[in-house]
């Protein structure tokens, strides 16, 4: 029988034969493969299932954040050209009568004119200081804009200096190089119409009788003559006041109130008024009342992404019975733990709050066959209404307090749901340093280079400042020049540190012999507050005498019979049920019981926990992902093997095929010779 199919000795198909035979050898590749793709497939579901899980513990931040929950408050002003009125969360309910007698208003100033805007004024150095003019024992011609005997006393903010040099040293350049500075101050060129019409307009960014001007000059004599205002020196006031810096005056219910601002923060708790004129005789009303509370916002946009959760995972792990196909994590132990886990936590009361309202399902949040949640609006909102404190603490960490002085501040995880007693040892306090008595008989000097200097320790840092030369005629001058100087050094703002001078006693005037004491005082409390001052204006200021100094101290007590740990007015629990819990200590009286603290852990914060745990490094999903990954990464090494193994066996295979081709070959050859020899011995 002849082969018909090409070869290299017989004709046989060497190439087809091995294909069709490594095509078998090579299931098992094939097999991996298919292992492969459903091991991707479990890694993308499972990235996919983070992303939800990420998505829904975005959502708790709205549910673990008390202060997002408080009830919002409405205000009514029932004549809004008068006044307009705001309210936060911790305004409490009420109506008051607003009555406007005067606005508040910033000073404006007015420079001499001047026939050109451009041409060259002068060099020097400009310091702005700001405080509150006098004129009750004088007077103030308001043709003029100038005083007569009155005093000026800074209000204890830093000097602002201003340098003007070559680059700008015009009218319209001092006028920019003011704004550039920002130092309170805004600056204008006013073209008046007149033969020297240029005029320099300053006003104060800030409006109260306390943030009037004096302007000292250095320097060039024009730049000194256009722009020295002292309004305390009769002859020293080169500016025009046009608009006088003036407290907003009101009344409220008949009390009678003052304001730098026409913005008033700070005398309903938790309501801004914003005056916006005058009525003498005639009261505004404003009503305070309670709205709703903004709960159901965020518990809904919870809802939502539990939800969306809930339908991938039951994609991912349902079976269709019709084609017998289940879904890519069908069976995973680890989306059952994820789901049992959620479910646990969705469906556990929160102690510490109300048996009433202490689960979702008490305030209108139920599971539904499903497996999803559903909201019931009204019943939320009947809950919200009746026990805003529960549904807070039944949702989000919670802390309220007995003592209105000790205030909640936070939590961490170790710190366990309670009630706890506080107790008090020692309140915060603030260092200090008291100087000795000072006699004096006509004001207090300070002359440069002689006895301006200070050297400074506050908080632990320490930084040497210069005071203003001359005569201090009040002691709210003198403290305020000290102050100011002290707050503004470089070294003290950086850092945030501050302190205030304080003085008893009088600096003397007309000969008359009197003596004063200063204390200086950190504004900062705990163990870390001190004071200290030294330097050649040291005995002219606090005495002779050593300084009497006191560092702060933090402050000191127990959280649940168990010593905490104080750090300035900050009272923090290490040890115990309570571990974690941090308060602050406004005031009060010690050693003394200071009440109790309750601190709910919310469904919100333990929800956020065991988000935490379930999307860690240790969580199921990245030990799950983790475990998919080795499995792709050992298929790999599998692969490599076999794939060695394969061209092994096709090696073999050709080798023997192609004998076998040679072979064939040979066999044909011989039969096609003896069938010729055959053929010539039957014709002999």
């Amino acid at each position: 029988m002849a082969i018909s199919s090409p070869g290299i000795g017989s004709n046989l198909d060497v190439n087809g034969i091995v294909s069709q035979l490594m095509a078998v050898e090579q299931q098992p590749l094939t097999a991996l493969a298919r292992k492969e793709a459903t091991q991707q497939n479990k890694i993308a579901a499972y990235g996919a299932l983070k992303g939800s899980l990420t998505a829904l513990q975005g959502a708790l931040s709205g549910l673990s954040d008390a202060s997002k929950f408080q009830q919002s408050k409405n205000v009514a002003v029932n004549d809004t050209s008068m006044l307009t009125a705001s309210a936060t969360s911790i305004a409490s309910a009420g109506s008051y009568a607003v009555e406007v007698t005067k606005l508040a208003q910033s000073q404006k100033l007015l420079a001499a004119g001047q026939a050109s805007s451009t041409a060259v004024v002068g060099s020097g150095t400009l310091t702005f200081s700001f405080g509150t003019v006098d004129k009750s024992a004088g007077s103030f011609d308001s043709v003029t804009g100038k005083y007569t005997d009155a005093t000026f006393t800074g209000n204890g903010a830093a000097a602002k200096t201003v340098t003007i040099d070559a680059s700008n040293n015009s009218l319209e350049g001092i006028r920019d190089a003011i704004n550039k500075a920002g130092i309170g101050v805004t600056a204008s060129v006013l073209n008046d119409g007149s033969g020297s019409p240029y005029r320099l307009s300053l006003s104060t960014n800030s409006s109260g009788a306390t943030n009037s001007l004096k302007i000292d000059v250095t320097g060039d004599p024009a730049l000194q003559a256009l722009l020295a205002h002292n309004p305390a020196a009769n002859a020293g006031q080169a500016l025009q006041e046009t608009v006088t810096a003036q407290n907003a005056e009101f009344k409220l219910d008949g009390v009678t109130i003052s304001k730098a601002s026409n913005t008033v923060t700070d005398v309903i708790q938790g309501v801004t008024l914003n005056l916006l004129k005058a009525n003498v005789g005639s009261a505004a009303r404003v009503t305070v009342s309670t709205g709703s509370a903004n709960i159901a916002d965020p518990l809904s946009s919870f809802v939502k992404a539990y939800n969306d959760l809930n339908k991938q995972i039951t994609d991912m792990t349902a079976y269709d019975p019709k084609t017998k196909q289940g879904g890519v994590l069908l069976g995973d132990s680890a989306v059952r733990t994820i789901q049992n886990q959620l479910r646990n936590a969705l469906n556990q009361t929160v102690e510490g709050v109300s048996t009433s309202y202490n689960s979702l399902s008490k305030i209108g949040v139920a599971f539904q066959k499903d497996g999803s949640l559903l909201v019931d609006n009204a019943k939320l909102q009947a809950a919200t209404s009746n026990a805003f404190n529960d549904v807070v603490s039944l949702l989000s960490n919670f802390g309220t307090t007995t003592d209105t002085l000790v205030k909640y501040n936070s939590a961490t995880t170790s710190t366990k749901a309670g009630t706890y007693d506080v107790a008090l040892t020692a309140l915060a306090s603030k260092g200090t340093a008291v100087g000795s008595a000072v006699s004096v008989s006509n004001g207090v000097d300070i002359t440069a280079g002689v006895n301006d200097s200070l050297t400074v320790t506050l908080d632990n840092i320490t930084a040497t400042v210069t005071l203003g030369a001359g005569n201090y005629s009040t002691l709210d001058a003198l403290t305020a020049e000290i102050q100011s100087k002290i707050n503004a050094a470089t070294e003290f703002r950086d850092a945030g540190n501050t302190l205030a001078i304080t003085g008893t006693g009088s600096v003397g005037t007309g000969g008359t012999s009197s003596s004063f004491t200063l204390t200086a005082t950190s504004n900062r409390y705990g163990s870390t507050s001190n004071v200290n001052l030294s330097g050649s204006a040291f005995n002219s200021l606090f005495g002779a005498a050593a300084l009497t100094t006191a560092a702060g101290v933090d402050v000191a007590g127990s959280i649940g019979g168990f010593a905490a740990t104080g750090s300035g007015q900050k009272l923090t629990a290490n040890t115990g049920p309570a571990s974690g819990l941090s308060l602050t200590i406004t005031g009060g009286t010690v050693p003394a019981d200071r009440g109790t603290v309750t601190y709910t852990r919310g469904l919100g914060g333990q929800l956020n926990t065991l988000m935490g745990q379930l999307l860690g490094s240790t969580g199921p999903i990245d030990a799950k992902t983790s475990g998919l990954n080795s499995s792709i990464e050992d298929i790999g090494r599998q692969r490599e093997t076999l794939n060695r193994r394969l061209q092994d066996i096709e090696k073999r295979y050709r080798t023997q095929f192609s004998n076998l081709d040679v072979l064939l070959g040979n066999m044909s050859r011989t039969s096609s010779y003896l069938t010729q020899q055959l053929a010539a011995l039957t014709a002999g």
